[in-house]
């Protein structure tokens, strides 16, 4: 295909599935979706093989979304779709690890023709269950299960799957705004990939689909060649909700003749009673991005691109859980698994990587009831770390990496349920030292204007075991979860009382080099 015709085609792809995103953001009833961005937007081909995304999202949706592509088609043959069909899952193993993260998928149809799909997955307020926290014993605790189903067939709502999850979730209504979200904003995009047909003389994508991934891996595996060949080792250990300490250990090995890397998670943490789990989809996703956003960044992140890198980790380990393993709170432990790695690249590309970060972002989320009575349910919401130093940069401060995502602000969370913030500030001095210093921490507290008891699901880690500097640089600080001034670590749920005062301190980032 002509390198300028496709430059122009994909940039308006890159447009259609933003749009789709944005459309997704404006419209949904989460503020965890509509403020956070906690969301994936994609383009797939009939094949199921991701050809675009958009430029906003979390690396855990939109790869997990990736792979759930192909696990789509297989359930649903491209030749036994119709128009207007809408498809859902939230199943662990088959899309992004927990059931809060619902994905639908809209088969495209152009002139009559199916030409591809367009998939979300976002981060829904409430489905069933347990809630957001590590406190569930098993899968079948943590909320409602939906399978690979038809959402609409041919137009028509599914009304018994409709039904199902209507009765089974606290908050219908929001779940069932964001849904619709989903489905208009992926309506939306078909409209507009059809109209770029017409206006180009195309008839589907296959091609285009083709010449795009095609180009990505050969892109891709050139980047690799380019590497000192080997295998490189990383370690990270961090405490999580209850005390347990989480050890995870890469093996990366560049295979500079192939154009591959693997990443091998032999070696890592034994599976949890608590609902930290990582189901393969998850871990694959972050273990892509962390190679991605090292080896060459500006490649587009598609099936092509991701194709050469691999990842393996024994069955049933902490990051390849098997069911029925609880995993609702899978991000507490999937969010740490691009340190490991940056530490074994640092030996292949030091240059590109960085010290330890507080990991993955603290989530809360609160149950209770207003002064009428009437119950509420919190949405989830973050709150980030210190990011780790680069070798010629300090480490942002109070930044959600690797997600990527933003935290709410305390006046939305204020006005959507009765919860009063008395301080949110930085953590001064929380980063660890070095040549270049770790980003800082931050403080938040707030208290309940309930006369009631309440529910928290708090998911704080790295309490004890504070990020590791890199190449001499020291570390940063571990946090603290208080409630009334004492320390906390729990894993399950908490009954709140009226009035108790909690304080969230996040880590600190590690800083690099001496200093």
């Amino acid at each position: 295909m002509d390198g300028i015709e496709l430059e122009i085609v994909w940039s308006n792809l890159i447009s259609i599935v933003s749009e789709q995103a944005k459309a997704l953001q404006r419209i949904a009833f989460s503020p965890i979706v509509r403020e956070a961005g906690d969301l994936a937007n994609a383009l797939f081909d009939r094949q199921g093989r991701m050809v675009a995304q958009a430029v906003t999202g979390t690396p855990g949706h939109i790869n997990s979304l990736a792979a759930a592509g192909k696990h789509f088609v297989d359930a649903f043959p491209t030749q036994t779709l119709r128009e207007g069909d809408v498809l859902i899952t939230n199943d662990p193993w088959l899309s992004a690890g927990h059931f809060f993260d619902i994905t639908v998928m809209l088969p495209a149809f152009h002139k009559g023709k199916l030409i591809g799909f367009f998939g979300s997955t976002i981060h829904h307020t409430d489905i069933g269950g347990y809630g957001v926290g590590a406190g569930a014993r098993d899968v079948h605790e943590e909320g409602l299960w939906i399978p690979m189903l038809k959402l609409y067939d041919a137009g028509e709502p599914n009304q018994t799957l409709h039904h199902m999850i209507r009765t089974n979730v606290r908050t219908p209504d929001h779940v069932f705004g964001d849904l619709a979200a989903q489905v208009s904003s992926a309506r939306l995009a078909c409209k507009r990939l059809s109209a770029l047909l017409d206006r180009q003389g195309y008839d589907d994508i296959d091609e285009l689909s083709e010449e795009i991934i095609s180009r990505s891996e050969k892109a891709t595996r050139e980047s690799i060649r380019k590497l000192k060949p080997g295998t490189y080792h990383g370690e990270s250990s961090f405490d999580v909700p209850g005390g347990d300490v989480i050890t995870l250990k890469t093996a990366v090995t560049v295979d500079a003749k192939d154009g591959t890397i693997t990443i091998d998670f032999t070696g890592s943490s034994g599976p949890s009673p608590h609902g930290i789990n990582v189901v393969m989809n998850y871990t694959h996703a972050y273990s892509t991005f962390a190679i991605r956003s090292c080896l060459d960044p500006e490649l587009p992140n598609n099936f092509g691109s991701l194709a050469p890198i691999k990842v393996v980790a024994p069955e049933g380990c902490i990051v390849n859980c098997k069911y029925p393993a609880p995993v609702n709170a899978r991000h507490v432990v999937g969010m740490y698994v691009p340190m490991p790695i940056l530490k074994a690249l640092y030996h292949v590309m030091p240059d590109r990587v960085l010290a330890e970060g507080s990991g993955a972002v603290w989530t809360i989320q609160i149950q209770g009831k207003n002064a009428n009575g009437t119950p509420f349910t919190s949405s989830m919401f973050n709150y980030s770390g210190g990011m780790g130093a680069r070798q010629t940069k300090s480490g942002p401060s109070a930044t959600c990496y690797p997600t990527g995502v933003a935290a709410v602000p305390v006046e939305v969370l204020e006005a959507s349920m009765p919860i009063l913030f008395t301080r949110k500030e930085i953590r001064e001095g929380s980063g660890g030292a070095g040549a270049s210093r770790g980003g800082d921490g931050q403080i938040i507290q707030w208290r309940m204007r309930t006369d009631s008891d309440w529910l928290l699901n708090a998911v704080a880690s790295r309490t004890s075991l504070p990020p590791e500097g890199l190449d001499g640089g020291a570390p940063g600080e571990a946090g603290r979860f208080l409630v009334n001034g004492k320390s906390v670590s729990e894993a399950r749920k908490m009954v709140m009382k009226a009035g108790d005062d909690v304080t969230l301190e996040t880590p600190g980032g590690g800083g690099y080099g001496r200093g």
